[in-house]
């Protein structure tokens, strides 16, 4: 089951995509409102839903309206988190071969960003009782920076470059009693600037302080172990560079289990009420072939499994007029 949010009369509203179709939620609840009460009833999400009389809609009128929101929002968005791991993806095989290549070099002639794949490939994927290496981690923000699909993602006038990232984000609520709450895994694009972080790797944290995108559609329960995604960058109309993108446990040198772990092992991500989103990392990007994106550029980025693919222009955001006042 696929989910959707829909802006109706400025509240987010839950719906169930069925073909051409959104299956709107009468009662009017969020998606946020229902993975609770899933959770205060001991039940199943999907099947709480399942449950919920619905409005069909038309898909299509509503993307063209802008009225998709993304599938899980707060009511307060200073309590969402948004937050990443990288160094966590194998790649197209060539690109395997090649970093297998590079991490069988001696530890001491690897860069702090190769030691760290390493040790992903070799104690990313623990057994069961076992804690397995922890991740690179980084904040992007909250839920301010989530823009909508189809919504622009501006680009600061500081910024060096606005670089798309493909990949697959997990969702959860924090139940009342602290317990972290799965829903399900949707597609994102964590756009991120790539010069900057190349500068330096201690850059990264300046890097990922981007707005992002995800959706348009969250799908429930388990993310599959092999998605093959597509990626574009389209630019007046014509597509100006396209690839594939792998991603799910099987491409991955980190079980998504070991980065939840590493992720919610840390007390103030569990405090009660609070949403969080956690992208999980991608090796395919177009920067990586040359590309510089533009003010006007659109990200398109899909996979079957996910429904309709996560489309978002690029917009130049101007210079913030501010200052710091002593007081």
């Amino acid at each position: 089951m696929n989910l959707v949010q829909i802006n109706v009369e400025g509240k987010p509203v839950a719906g169930v995509v069925s073909g051409g179709q959104i299956l709107q939620l009468n009662s009017r609840k969020s998606v946020y409102e229902l993975a609770l009460q899933a959770f205060e009833q001991k039940r199943p999400l999907q099947d709480l839903v399942a449950e919920e009389a619905t409005s069909p809609r038309s898909y299509e009128e509503l993307e063209a309206s802008q009225s998709l929101l993304p599938p899980i929002t707060h009511p307060d968005p200073a309590h969402l988190l948004v937050s990443g791991t990288g160094l966590t993806h194998l790649g197209s095989a060539d690109a395997r071969d090649s970093m297998h290549k590079k991490v069988a070099q001696e530890e001491s002639a690897l860069t702090d960003s190769m030691k760290m794949f390493k040790w992903g490939l070799e104690g990313g994927k623990p057994g069961p009782g076992e804690t397995g290496v922890q991740p690179e981690w980084f904040y992007k923000g909250d839920g301010g920076i989530l823009k909508s699909p189809h919504q622009p993602l501006p680009a600061p006038e500081f910024g060096l470059d606005f670089g798309e990232e493909p990949e697959l984000v997990g969702v959860y609520v924090i139940a009342g009693d602290g317990t972290p709450l799965r829903l399900g895994f949707c597609l994102g694009n964590e756009a991120s600037d790539h010069v900057t972080e190349r500068q330096n790797y201690l850059y990264l944290a300046h890097s990922k302080l981007r707005c992002c995108s995800i959706g348009p559609e969250l799908r429930l329960g388990a993310a599959p172990g092999h998605i093959v995604g597509t990626s574009r960058v389209v630019r007046a109309g014509e597509c100006i560079w396209e690839k594939p993108f792998f991603t799910g446990e099987q491409n991955m040198s980190h079980s998504l289990a070991n980065l939840e772990h590493h992720h919610f092992k840390y007390s103030q991500f569990r405090r009660p009420g609070d949403v969080h989103v956690h992208f999980f990392g991608t090796a395919t990007l177009s920067c990586m072939d040359g590309i510089q994106t533009e003010p006007g550029d659109r990200f398109e980025i899909s996979a079957p499994e996910f429904g309709r693919p996560l489309a978002n222009p690029i917009a130049a955001q101007p210079a913030e007029a501010w200052s710091l006042q002593q007081i």
